[in-house]
C-alpha cells in the first residue's frame, strides 16, 4: 500500500508540472486571484484545488457508472464543467449576473460558507475538464474503475495521484492569490481583475469545447514520458501497479518492447474482441487480415501523447496501405466523455485519422492484449505473429524500417518501400533538436547564429539564426537549413505559423505553408535520387525531424 501511495503521489506531481495542465492553468491563476464574494479569503486557493481533487477523483473512479445509473450521456460531466466556467466567467464580467449567482449561497447560515462555497464548486468544475497525460498509473485507474475493479488499493492510488497533481497546481493558485492581493492594493484595479479573470474563464471554456487547447499541448515538447518511466517503470513500481489488476500473460510483449529496432518473435496476435463500433471501416478481424501486415495502435483521442504519434501513423497509412499494410487504431477511452462514439468520430476526422478505428469502450481488447499504456503499438506480420512492440511515443524510424522489411517479404508493389536498393541507400530519419540531433554538422556551439556550411550525404547544416531546443529548432531571422539526401520524397515535421521556401537543385522552388500544431509536411517528391535542398524558414516556425520515403 505504501508503494502505491508513493508511486501515485510522484506520478501526480510529474503530471502537475507537465504541459497537460496548460488548459486549466490560466483559470486556476485567475480564480485564485479573484474573490467572488465581498470579503477576501486566504483559504480560496486551497478550496479551489480541493474542489479539483475531489471532482477529478470521483469522476475518474465512479463517473462513468454514475452517468449510466442516471441515464446521462458519458460526456455530460465534461460539458457541465465547461458550462460552469462560462457561467462563472460571465458573472465576473457582468456584476448583475454575479449577484444572481451569489444568491443561493447568501441563504446559507454560515457566513464563511457564503464566501467560500463558490470557490470549492469552481474548483470542482476544473476537475471535470482536466485531462492529464496518460501513463501506467492513470491507465490502471481508468481500466480497473471502468471494469468493476474498484477496491481500497485503487482508491488509495487514485487519491494519491490526484493529491500529487494538486501540489504543483496549489503552488500556482497561491501565486495567483498573492498576485491578486497586490492588484487589489491599487484602487480601482480590483474590478479590472475580476473582468479579466472572467474573460479568461470564458475563453478557456470555448477553447476546451473546440479542442483548441490540444494544439497548444502538442506544440509544447513532451518531457513527461521519461519521468513517468523512472517512477512507474521500475521493477517495484510496475509490480505494485500490475498487482491491482488480473494476472498478466504478456511477458513476451514486455520483452520485445525493450528492443523495437529489429523483428522479433513476440508470440501470436490476439483477436479483437468486444468492439462495439467501427469508424472508417466495416468490422475487421485479425484472422481476416492474414496475408497483410497489421499495425495495431492503442490510443485515445484526448491523450496528447497519442496525438503526437498520429502524423506518423497517418503518413504510413497513406504510403503503405496499397502495398499491404493495415493500421487499426483501437480506441480505449481514458475518460468517460471519450466513450461517446460521435466524439471519437469528430476528433478522428479533426486529427486526420482515415484508417480503421475500433471502439473498445469496455476494454475487452485492451485486456486481451494485457495493455497498460497509451499509446502502444504492435506490428503483426502476414502470418499473424507479433514482430515488434513499442510503448509510448518514439521509435518512428525503427517502426518504418520494420514495416518496409515485412512488406518486402511479400514482394509488395513498386515504390521506395519495396525497392531493396532504395531501402539500402535511402537517408534515415534525421532529428533536429539537441536531445536527438542527427548528422547536423554545425549544431554546436548553439549560440543562436549559424554559418551555412557544406554537407555530406545524409547531413544537415544550419544558417542564419536558430534557437536549438531539446526536441526542435525554432527559426529566427534569416533562418536557412541545408540538407543532402537520397530518397524519393522528403518530409519534415513542422509547427507554428509561417512558410518554408524549398529551393532544390535542378528543381522549381516551392513554398510550404505551415499552420498550427506540429505535423508532417511533404517538401519534395521525385524519382529516387541524391539531391541537395535548402529550406528558407520564416521566423517562429519550428522544425522537429525529417523522414524520407
Amino acid at each position: 500500500m505504501f508503494t502505491l501511495v508513493v508511486i501515485g503521489l510522484l506520478s501526480g506531481i510529474v503530471t502537475g508540472l507537465s504541459p497537460c495542465v496548460l488548459p486549466v492553468l490560466p483559470v486556476v491563476l485567475g480564480a485564485s486571484a479573484t474573490d467572488t464574494g465581498q470579503e477576501r479569503s486566504r483559504s480560496r486557493p486551497y478550496l479551489i484545488i480541493g474542489g479539483l481533487v475531489t471532482s477529478f477523483t470521483i469522476a475518474t473512479l465512479v463517473g462513468s457508472a454514475l452517468l449510466n445509473l442516471l441515464g446521462l450521456p458519458q460526456d455530460f460531466l465534461r460539458w457541465l464543467g465547461i458550462a460552469v466556467l462560462v457561467v462563472v466567467g460571465l458573472g465576473l464580467i457582468f456584476p448583475q449576473v454575479g449577484h444572481l449567482l451569489e444568491r443561493p449561497f447568501a441563504r446559507l447560515p454560515q457566513r464563511a460558507l457564503n464566501r467560500q462555497g463558490p470557490a470549492f464548486l469552481l474548483g470542482m468544475s476544473f476537475g471535470l475538464v482536466f485531462v492529464p497525460c496518460a501513463g501506467p498509473v492513470l491507465a490502471a485507474i481508468t481500466v480497473l474503475s471502468a471494469t468493476g475493479g474498484l477496491d481500497a488499493e485503487l482508491v488509495v492510488l487514485t487519491v494519491s495521484f490526484a493529491v500529487g497533481v494538486a501540489l504543483p497546481l496549489l503552488g500556482f493558485a497561491l501565486a495567483g492569490e498573492r498576485m491578486g492581493e497586490r492588484i487589489r492594493r491599487t484602487r480601482g484595479r480590483s474590478q479590472i481583475l475580476r473582468k479579466v479573470t472572467g474573460v479568461v474563464m470564458v475563453v478557456t471554456a470555448v477553447a476546451l469545447a473546440l479542442n483548441v487547447t490540444d494544439s497548444l499541448q502538442r506544440f509544447v515538447p513532451s518531457y513527461v514520458a521519461a519521468a513517468q518511466e523512472r517512477i512507474e517503470g521500475t521493477g517495484q513500481g510496475r509490480e505494485a501497479i500490475e498487482a491491482l489488476g488480473p494476472e498478466r500473460s504478456a511477458a513476451s510483449f514486455d520483452e520485445c518492447s525493450k528492443d523495437p529496432s529489429t523483428l522479433r518473435d513476440c508470440g501470436s496476435a490476439r483477436e479483437l474482441v468486444g468492439i462495439s463500433d467501427w469508424i472508417n471501416s466495416e468490422p475487421l478481424t485479425l484472422e481476416g487480415l492474414r496475408g497483410r501486415v497489421v499495425l495495431l495502435d492503442f490510443w485515445t483521442y484526448s491523450c496528447i501523447n497519442c496525438q503526437r504519434t498520429l502524423p506518423y501513423l497517418t503518413r504510413w497509412d497513406e504510403q503503405y496501405r496499397d502495398r499491404g499494410l493495415t493500421i487499426i487504431g483501437v480506441h480505449s477511452p481514458e475518460f468517460a466523455f471519450e466513450k461517446v462514439v460521435a466524439n471519437v468520430e469528430d476528433n478522428a476526422a479533426r486529427l486526420g485519422v482515415e484508417y480503421p478505428v475500433a471502439i473498445d469502450n469496455d476494454f475487452r481488447t485492451w485486456r486481451r492484449w494485457d495493455q497498460r499504456y497509451w499509446p502502444a503499438h504492435y506490428l503483426i506480420d502476414q502470418q499473424g505473429q507479433v514482430r515488434q512492440v513499442h510503448y509510448g511515443e518514439g521509435a518512428y524510424d525503427e517502426t518504418q524500417r520494420l514495416i518496409e522489411q515485412l512488406l518486402d517479404v511479400e514482394a509488395a508493389g513498386p515504390g521506395p518501400g519495396s525497392d531493396p536498393q532504395m531501402t539500402a541507400q535511402r537517408t534515415p530519419e534525421l532529428y533536429l533538436g539537441s536531445q536527438r540531433a542527427t548528422n547536423v554538422v554545425n549544431l554546436e556551439p548553439a549560440d543562436g547564429d549559424y554559418e551555412l556550411a557544406d554537407v555530406p550525404l545524409d547531413g544537415i547544416a544550419l544558417g542564419g539564426r536558430w534557437e536549438v531546443q531539446d526536441e526542435r529548432i525554432v527559426a529566427g531571422e534569416g533562418a536557412v537549413l541545408r540538407l543532402k539526401y537520397f530518397a524519393h520524397d522528403v518530409n519534415l515535421v513542422l509547427g507554428g505559423e509561417g512558410v518554408v521556401r524549398v529551393v532544390e537543385e535542378s528543381g522549381k522552388p516551392s513554398t510550404v505553408k505551415v499552420q498550427g500544431a506540429p505535423t508532417l509536411y511533404r517538401l519534395t517528391e521525385h524519382q529516387p535520387a541524391q539531391r541537395e535542398v535548402e529550406l528558407r524558414v520564416s521566423k517562429g516556425v519550428s522544425a522537429y525531424a525529417f523522414t524520407f520515403g
